[in-house]
């Protein structure tokens, strides 16, 4: 049944003019600006293409951009689903799933995330090494999963060491401040408590979101190679927490969003 509803997904696609996208981007929240870098042959919004979910989170526009940038094809996912939002886990790494069944070879992420390493400030970007899963569960936990490959899918590298780095080459060389670091995964849609970052501070890990977790999981049992970038909009640190302001994040997203443009758009060239 999922497999039939992917593939009529993929078939509508091709039928209206997306072929063959080298590759997928997934714009996390705030971060849309990336579209107006491309050259736009084909705009397709969520609730048209069948089977697909709908983005409800304000921020996120919910619709597939198909295109040019920096003289490849690329399929943009902007908008993206989350669990928080009411979707299992086939929705929110459906588009995943449907990217590569497109053709794509590469996946680039970005999302917004906080910073639970103090060094690590608002408006930095950070490089994802590896991350921690929180969600509670696993996008490849469900019945018939191995129709679309191996589910036991090794974890050893799950962010591509090639990829990774060219991207700090690539922002050594532009003057990108660009953190390395391992990102967590919550499934929120609450922010965390002081005793929940305190807890993210002792398992060592350096940012922490809503995201993007999933859709690495999948992209691996793809063998789809990706990247992720966070950009830090906040400083979680538990002696200090103040209130939280998602305007404000919403801006510091928007202004830390060129260097992230930068980087894809430079390393779209060199993969």
């Amino acid at each position: 049944m999922k497999q039939q509803q992917l593939q009529e997904t993929i078939d509508y696609l091709k039928s209206n003019g997306i072929s063959n996208p080298e590759i997928g981007i997934v714009l996390g929240t705030g971060l849309g600006k990336l579209v107006h870098e491309i050259s736009i042959e084909k705009e397709i919004a969520y609730s048209e293409i069948p089977n697909f979910p709908t983005a409800t989170v304000e921020f996120h526009s919910g619709k597939l951009i198909y295109g040019e940038l920096s003289g490849k094809k690329i399929l943009v996912m902007s908008g993206r689903f989350h669990l928080y939002e009411g979707y299992n886990l086939w929705e929110v790494t459906y588009g995943i799933r449907t990217m590569d069944g497109l053709g794509i070879k590469n996946l680039l992420i970005s999302n917004a995330a906080g910073a639970i390493n103090l060094s690590y400030k608002k408006g930095d970007l950070m490089l994802i090494e590896d991350h921690l899963n929180l969600q509670g569960s696993s996008p490849l936990a469900f019945k018939g999963a191995n129709i679309f490959g191996n589910i036991f899918a090794d974890m050893l590298a799950p962010y591509s060491k090639e990829t990774n780095d060219k991207l700090l080459k690539i922002a050594k060389e532009n003057k990108i401040q660009l953190h390395t670091g391992i990102y967590a995964s919550v499934v929120g849609p609450q922010l965390e408590t002081r005793a929940e970052y305190r807890m993210l501070q002792i398992l060592e890990i350096d940012a922490v979101g809503m995201s993007t977790v999933p859709e690495v999981i999948v992209a691996k049992q793809l063998n789809l190679p990706c990247v992720a970038i966070s950009i830090l909009t906040d400083e979680c640190n538990p002696k200090n927490l103040q209130p939280v302001n998602i305007a404000e994040i919403i801006a510091i997203a928007g202004k830390a969003e060129p260097k992230m443009i930068t980087l894809f758009k430079e390393v779209i060239k060199v993969i």
